[in-house]
């Protein structure tokens, strides 16, 4: 008889035997129970809000010029920080995942750093920067460009905190790619760009729209660092996020209507970005 034997450790085979089952179900409960308490937590808020969104005014206030407008700014600036984001990020991920250089380790900890910092923090430490009397806005206004309080703005600092969660994505994609992979094609004769351009990019492709879904996200819903250095000017730099803060004063429908509307999009995005790990399992044991 081993060691470890079920008998020498009197430990029940679960669901083997009748006498397992009162220790099954007290078990069972044990997970369940605490679960139960977070997933109301987490969903009769959320529930609480369509609830209270479902009446005759709700159509009105979703379809209310400030519920537009706040609607056009958050697409359009959302879409354009997610495409700048993009196109430094993704070179930026291969640098870090495939190259080799001192200081790798202080690039990384500067790009995943917005994560953690406070929003308040993003927004002030851009308002110093690029500020009328900032560091840099100074040279700025120089030659005529003023970044606070204008919708460049709030792209800036969409980018800000969103950048990190596209870059991690990709990098993550970029080093999972088999080595010897990219050395046959250096064999056979591939240079940098043809092996950046034609294997590294569709071998990291899933990983890369799953970063462009999170940063997409993350920017729709970005609210601190934007009121800070965009501030919220109504037609102008006034995103869903700010427009929701400001409906506790001016109308409460117009909050509620927005706030809808950016939980259906996350459920979206959350729902696509489902699919893709599930496909790369899939291609995984394929």
């Amino acid at each position: 008889m081993g060691l470890y034997s079920r008998s020498a450790i009197n430990v029940p085979a679960l669901g083997r035997s009748s006498t397992s089952r009162p220790f099954v179900h007290e078990l069972v409960w044990v997970f369940i129970l605490p679960s139960l308490v977070l997933i109301g937590l987490l969903g009769l808020p959320l529930l609480s809000l369509f609830v209270k969104a479902v009446g005759k005014g709700f159509f009105t206030s979703a379809f209310s010029p400030v519920s537009l407008s706040a609607l056009k700014i958050s697409l359009l600036t959302s879409t354009t920080s997610t495409l700048l984001v993009i196109i430094t990020g993704t070179p930026l991920a291969f640098i870090l995942a495939r190259w080799k250089f001192r200081g790798r380790s202080a690039v990384e900890v500067l790009v995943d750093l917005p994560l953690v910092l406070p929003p308040s923090v993003a927004g002030l430490a851009l308002l110093i920067a690029f500020g009328r009397q900032g560091i840099f806005g100074g040279w700025l206004s120089r030659v005529g460009i003023s970044l606070p309080f204008t919708t460049t703005a709030v792209i800036l600092a969409q980018a800000f905190v969103s950048a990190p969660l596209f870059v991690r994505s990709a990098r993550v994609g970029f080093m999972g790619i088999d080595r010897q992979v990219e050395e046959a094609a250096t064999v056979e004769g591939a240079n940098e760009w043809q092996l950046f351009r034609f294997l590294m990019l569709p071998l990291a492709g899933r990983a890369l729209l799953t970063g462009l879904v999170l940063a997409w996200t993350r920017a729709l819903g970005e609210f601190g660092a934007t009121i800070m250095f965009a501030g919220n000017l109504v037609g102008k730099t006034q995103t869903m996020p700010l427009a929701i803060y400001l409906g506790f004063e001016s109308g409460l429908g117009v909050a509620i209507a927005l706030a809808v509307f950016l939980i259906l999009v996350s459920i979206v995005l959350l729902g696509v970005m489902r699919r893709l790990e599930q496909d790369g399992k899939a291609d995984t044991y394929l």
